[in-house]
């Protein structure tokens, strides 16, 4: 969802914000463990139902997770395992997050949200955390297969970015159920998105290596017809 200009000038502002912390020394791996760890303190807050204070959290732990990057990039610490290490946990912090959603919602029987057009917010709640933990897992998963087999799959509307910024929103203007909402139906079609996406690239791959077997075999016919004699001609 969001475009390639707005993706870099983030980027470049968290360069400019690590900067100095990058000259200290720390490690892009001891960044993202602290992201995992504000993600667990960012769920025990939503578990209270300060709602407010973690949607602050929420986004504040969004922006902290560009800091691993941002220090690779900054001091060529830029590794294969700390790019698996750091979409790993990101993984971790999402479900850790609304884990801790799922937690109030569970211990909260008689929520009330005047705001949602229906009874039973309770259940309401459990089924859309669990449906937008399914799906932000999904979103991650089919980019991540798909990359195993060599195809790019970065389309679709919610990616993580997107989705950081939804839930905080929710929470800062208590639209919450309206912001599970929306994640709990655009995470699953953003896979849906990826999965056509990785479908189509197969398809023109496959045809390719179809048409290739099918030129080589067509090759080893021809070099393997015997070229007729004189006699045979006449």
């Amino acid at each position: 969802m969001f475009n390639n200009d707005i993706q870099k000038w983030v980027r470049n502002l968290a360069a400019q914000i690590i900067r100095p912390l990058a000259n200290l020394g720390i490690s892009p791996n001891t960044f993202t463990l602290i992201g995992l760890f504000l993600s667990v303190i960012t769920a025990i807050v939503l578990g209270k139902g300060l709602f407010i204070t973690g949607g602050l959290m929420v986004l504040f732990t969004g922006i902290f997770d560009l800091f691993d990057g941002a220090t690779a990039r900054l001091r060529n610490k830029a590794t294969t395992f700390g790019a698996f290490f750091d979409s790993t946990l990101d993984r971790y912090s999402e479900a850790i997050i609304l884990g801790g959603l799922l937690f109030y919602a569970l211990l909260t029987p008689t929520m009330q949200d005047h705001l949602w057009f229906t009874d039973h917010v309770q259940l309401w709640m459990i089924a859309l955390i669990y449906i937008s933990i399914v799906g932000s897992l999904m979103v991650s998963y089919t980019k991540a297969r798909a990359e195993g087999l060599n195809i790019e799959c970065k389309t679709g509307l919610l990616a993580r970015p997107e989705r950081v910024v939804i839930l905080a929103a929710g929470l800062l203007f208590g639209l919450t159920m309206w912001a599970l909402l929306i994640l709990a139906i655009f995470s699953n079609i953003t896979a849906i998105e990826r999965m056509y996406a990785v479908y189509r690239a197969t398809q023109a791959i496959d045809k390719q290596h179809v048409e290739t077997m099918s030129s080589q075999q067509s090759i080893s016919i021809d070099s393997n017809t015997p070229t007729p004699t004189p006699e045979e001609m006449h």
